[in-house]
């Protein structure tokens, strides 16, 4: 997945290289034992010292910049970098006990070639697509695919070839288009989510205003079926309806969602789990059913609730879930 603070990377690329500016792009392709900063992250900066985005957040890029700024890395073609080969390094470059870091270095001058194949990719991103850059270290090339499904960063040792997919990995699929929803989505936005709300009230939908959201009026259980039954989509039910949230529950409790959720009191979550139980679903999957939905963090207001599902979903995606209820309860 794209993160926010990555795509300010692939855009100060593209501004840079735009003003004439040439540049270099880092990417992390991997990491042994601890590391700060996930495989795929990525950093950015020019011969005047300005950086963008973060390789480890210890003394790695002041270490990287100079050795870029004196040519001693990547001053003529895209190079693989080993960080924390030694304990001494580990440990002068503030990286984790027994962290290894690996780059690939790309140098990027302002050419016309390299200037479509970074806007081609920004304007791919604004749309919230994916796109998947190939760089081949040995034969000195690179290309876009796109259209392309979402796929885990790819780093090809014996030949040297980088494959980077950016866009977002995960979905989030909203029943309802109430303000719970809009605040929901509003934040979900900013962790790079794709995000389809999908409300049969045509009327509600039509006022639901959030940039950048699929809206679909399809009745719920059609619109799960063509829009969510993935195993990155998390599905949340917000109308209180259970005409509408339980045809969409019924729906997406048969797919292979890594979250669902739908919102409501404690006897209401009990009410709907009965209503399920008697229109023959399984008691095993009905237990996926986050419900009443979201974190206990004693969330009142429509952005509290939206703040409180996020965390949820965040936290069953990091299978971090029991681990943030324990904490939760050893708190209050």
């Amino acid at each position: 997945m794209l993160q926010a603070v990555d795509k300010e990377v692939l855009d100060q690329v593209n501004a840079w290289l735009s003003d004439g500016t040439p540049c270099w792009l880092a990417t992390v392709v991997q990491t042994w034992g601890s590391s700060p900063r996930p495989i795929g992250s990525l950093l950015a900066c020019n011969a005047a010292g300005v950086v963008v985005g973060s390789l480890s957040g210890g003394c790695v890029e002041d270490d990287f910049l100079g050795k870029l700024t004196a040519g001693e890395l990547a001053a003529d073609a895209a190079q693989f970098f080993q960080y924390g080969i030694t304990a001494e390094e580990t440990e002068k470059l503030g990286l984790p006990c027994g962290g290894h870091l690996y780059i690939v270095v790309e140098p990027l001058q302002p050419m016309a070639q390299t200037l479509a194949h970074f806007r081609q990719l920004t304007a791919t991103l604004a749309q919230r697509g994916c796109a998947k850059r190939v760089v081949d270290l040995q034969r000195g090339t690179t290309h876009i695919v796109s259209p392309c499904d979402f796929a885990p960063l790819q780093w090809h040792q014996d030949t040297q070839v980088l494959e980077h997919t950016y866009g977002p990995a995960q979905q989030l699929f909203i029943i309802g288009s109430g303000m719970v929803s809009a605040y929901l989505a509003q934040m979900a936005l900013t962790l790079d989510y794709e995000i389809t709300v999908c409300d049969p009230r045509v009327d509600l939908l039509e006022q639901f205003s959030v940039p950048g959201v699929r809206k679909v009026a399809d009745m719920p259980d059609d619109a799960v079926r063509a829009y969510a039954n993935d195993p990155a989509t998390a599905i949340v039910a917000l109308t209180h309806d259970p005409r509408i949230d339980d045809m969409g529950l019924m729906e997406a409790l048969e797919t292979e969602a890594f979250y669902i959720g739908a919102m409501g009191s404690t006897r209401s979550s009990n009410n709907r789990r009965e209503r399920l139980l008697a229109l023959d679903l399984k008691s095993a999957d009905i237990d996926r059913l986050h419900a009443p939905i979201g974190l206990p963090i004693g969330s009142k207001t429509p952005p509290e609730i939206a703040i409180a599902i996020l965390a949820e979903v965040t936290a069953v995606r990091k299978s971090q879930a029991a681990n943030a209820r324990a904490y939760l309860a050893a708190i209050a």
